[in-house]
């Protein structure tokens, strides 16, 4: 009977090309035989074996980089797995990105879920990852993400390539956990757990402090108001930078116990980021991958986002994914300034050829408007802090490290 079984399982593409109109939703053409357990509020997850699964093992075949639909995968019993088939111990982590892993926003997004499984898992750790683009295998991810996996879950991660496996040659896994719908379907709550989660892993794994802001005080004994400037160089970046770093300087020398901060995010290592956004309560950025750090500050604290021109009309929904994380992460979206002047489209300003013209556009300043908006934000900033002061009220909690 096991030598039937073994002979009948039957292998089917990774990228189901049927579904490539829907590619990201419902199913996804990435194993699209298969549904999720989805629990209202928790991650859309696949787990093998299973109760679902029926106690069958995932199987993946090929290596193929370049086209998914040549990697395929099927279900095996334990006791008949596919003729020549490899078997890997320990949990593995399989991972859909319809994006990608190089930009760390794409890739935290698509390591949320795994955080989150993580957690409510008992913090049992992956021995391996093994990452999909289009049913197309990924062999590397951002270094910034890598640091990260590595602080959140105790270890470098490593990422799978298949080594020594020939394209024909199935490999099973004892225990595996697939995410295709990087945080789709988690509840607020439950997204502000996982954050916490990653926040408080990445301090420890820099050696910071886990007290939080309200701990820190000036010579006067007022609260510090770590505001910051996160800068780009290139596209994106302010067209006159001194001019802006002006306007909140003078805002900031305003409050007693302010402290500005300018950085630029290319030439900062993962843990100075991390320290960055542990002193930071008001974080200024124009719209970038660098704004992906703002998990890392403490919660509630603020962000301040800037666009250049011709965005709100042509990026499209993408352009709000801050305005989401900071939602999803305990943090204060305080609202974004965007340039009504900058390059000239020769299509017409509401023609989609233009988003690549305004997609790398640099963004002016509005000293008014900069000035008003800086002074705002600094004063709620300081009203909260000196009520969470007097309070004796504090953001510290080692529990957050632990897993629930």
């Amino acid at each position: 009977m096991a030598e039937k079984l073994r002979q009948a399982v039957t292998f089917l593409p990774l990228k189901d090309l049927r579904y490539a109109d829907t590619a990201p939703q419902g199913h996804t053409w990435f194993m699209s035989s298969m549904y999720d357990t989805h629990e209202e509020g928790e991650v859309q997850y696949q787990q093998f074996p299973s109760e679902s699964s029926k106690g069958r093992l995932l199987c993946l075949k090929g290596k193929e980089t370049h086209d998914g639909s040549w990697n395929s995968y099927a279900l095996a019993w334990p006791e008949a797995l596919p003729i020549n088939a490899t078997l890997l111990k320990g949990l593995t982590f399989v991972s859909y990105n319809h994006y990608n892993y190089d930009n760390i926003w794409h890739g935290l997004s698509a390591m949320v879920p795994f955080v989150s499984w993580h957690r409510r898992n008992g913090c049992e750790s992956p021995s391996r990852w093994i990452l999909y683009h289009w049913g197309e295998l990924r062999l590397n991810m951002s270094p910034w993400l890598k640091i990260l996996i590595e602080a959140t879950f105790g270890g470098a991660p490593y990422i799978e390539n298949f080594e020594g496996v020939n394209d024909s040659q199935p490999v099973c896994f004892e225990k595996s956990v697939v995410m295709r719908h990087n945080e789709g379907g988690m509840s607020r709550d439950r997204r502000i757990e996982t954050y916490d989660l990653m926040r408080c892993r990445a301090k420890v794994y820099c050696n910071l402090s886990l007290e939080g802001r309200i701990a820190e005080v000036n010579k006067q004994g007022l609260p510090v108001i770590g505001m910051t400037l996160f800068m780009r160089t290139g596209p994106r970046s302010f067209k006159n930078e001194s001019a802006v770093i002006g306007i909140f300087e003078k805002e900031c020398a305003k409050i007693d116990g302010c402290r500005l901060m300018v950085a630029y995010s290319n030439n900062l290592t993962f843990c100075e980021q991390v320290k960055l956004m542990s002193l930071t309560d008001i974080l200024a950025s124009p719209h970038g991958a660098q704004l992906t750090n703002l998990f890392l500050m403490d919660k509630n604290s603020s962000v301040m986002e800037f666009f250049p021109k011709g965005w709100l009309k042509l990026a499209g929904v993408g352009q709000y994914v801050y305005h989401w994380m900071a939602s999803w992460s305990g943090m204060r979206h305080q609202g974004a300034w965007r340039d009504p002047n900058g390059d000239e489209c020769p299509y017409g300003e509401d023609d989609r050829r233009c988003m690549s013209i305004y997609k790398t556009g640099k963004i002016g300043l509005n000293e008014t408007y900069f000035t008003e908006w800086a002074k705002k934000v600094l004063n709620e900033v300081k009203i909260k802090k000196l009520e969470e002061a007097a309070a004796n009220k504090t953001n510290a909690s080692a529990s957050i490290c632990a897993c629930g």
